[in-house]
Formats: C-alpha cells, sequence, structure tokens
C-alpha cells in the first residue's frame, strides 16, 4: 500500500471555511464525490456515522475520519490542511488542522487496515506534520505525502 494508489492530486486541498467537525466532513465528502466521483453526501453520511462510534481525532491535531461505503471498489484518501484548527474530540483535547479521511469498499477488510496504518504511522512524524503545515500549496502537500512515505520505505 502506497500514497500513490491511496490519493490523488484532486483529493488535497487547503481550507479557511472550516469551522467545525461537521462542516469538515462535508467538505470531505465535496471533496472525495469530486475527486473519485462518489456521491458526496454518502460519504459526508458514512464519516459522521462512523465518527458517532467514537472520535478519529488521534492526537497532535491530527484526524483521520475513515468509513465503509457501498460501491467503492478500492479504498481512497482525502486531504484537508485546515488554516485554523477545529475542536474535534480527539484523544488529547487538542484542536485538529490536519485531517486525512479514508474510504473503503464494504468488504475491504485488510487493505482498509493497510491503509490507516500506513497513513496513522506517516501523519505521527513531527516532522512530516511540520512541513505539511507549513505549505498551503495542494500540490506541495501531495508532494510531501507522497515522499514522506518513499522515504520511510526506502
Amino acid at each position: 500500500m502506497d500514497f500513490a494508489k491511496l490519493l490523488k492530486p484532486e483529493a488535497v486541498k487547503v481550507s479557511a471555511s472550516v469551522s467545525s467537525k461537521k462542516r469538515l466532513f462535508q467538505d470531505i465528502g465535496d471533496l472525495a464525490g469530486q475527486a473519485y466521483d462518489l456521491d458526496a453526501n454518502a460519504v459526508t453520511d458514512a464519516l459522521r456515522a462512523r465518527e458517532a462510534l467514537g472520535p478519529t481525532g488521534v492526537g497532535h491535531g491530527v484526524a483521520l475520519p475513515h468509513a465503509r461505503l457501498h460501491g467503492l471498489s478500492e479504498v481512497r484518501g482525502a486531504f484537508i490542511l485546515l488554516e485554523k484548527p477545529i475542536a474535534f474530540d480527539a484523544v488529547d483535547q487538542e484542536p485538529v488542522d490536519i485531517s486525512f479521511a479514508l474510504l473503503a469498499p464494504e468488504d475491504a477488510g485488510v487493505e482498509h487496515l493497510k491503509a490507516l496504518a500506513l497513513v496513522s504511522r506517516t501523519l505521527r512524524e513531527p516532522s512530516i506534520c511540520a512541513k505539511l503545515r507549513a505549505n498551503h500549496d495542494p500540490a506541495t502537500l501531495f508532494t510531501i505525502l507522497s515522499e514522506a512515505h518513499s522515504v520511510k520505505a526506502a
């Protein structure tokens, strides 16, 4: 599993308008809908349903919302960098400004877990998060994420 299979450059964005977790999930739905030709409302609803089971804020300003979707054929990602951190009920109660959403087929099993592990490992690195926070160009953010994995794999 690598970022090249998981994330398209079109699924990376910087947002100045997100002020709540609810709005973030709507933005993720819109972004994933456009990038992967998905129903934006279905994505948003699936993320909200999963979040109701327990918060996906993993700490240090990072959230990894994820959900399973009917009709999706492979695991996909969407990345949003927030210009202003938002309350997210994260495990450390810190606000979130880095959000990497994972969308998986209903029967994804191990592929979903591999993708979640990859993203989690990558975004646990303080140096990578610092680079992401210092850049507000979606193409640069995509490159940082892509290269972070290739450096780890080497």
